[in-house]
């Protein structure tokens, strides 16, 4: 998946194909969190106080069979999130 920004204030486009969604990582995989995609921003300070914070490593832990919600483990404790949480939070996986 290719994710495009747009920077309104230099007028330009760029593509970045090494982020994903969680919701695209599969168990056991590793990935810090790069950036949110366009969310409210009340919804975006939530995850922020979650824990959610840029470059925060974190291992997928378990899948629900159609992919919702998904359960990821960071900071020392466990954290489920609905598919839509999931999509709005791109990752960049860790190799």
């Amino acid at each position: 998946m290719i994710y495009i920004e747009i920077d309104s204030q230099r007028g330009f486009m760029r593509h970045n194909s090494n982020l994903t969604n969680i919701s695209q990582l599969k168990v056991g995989d590793y990935a810090s969190i790069a950036k949110y995609d366009m969310t409210d921003p009340a919804y975006r300070m939530k995850l922020l106080a979650l824990g959610l914070t840029r470059n925060t490593t974190f291992r997928i832990v378990k899948k629900a069979p159609l992919g919702d919600p998904v359960e990821i483990e960071l900071r020392g404790y466990r954290l489920s999130l609905r598919k839509h949480e999931a999509n709005s939070i791109l990752v960049k996986k860790a190799s």
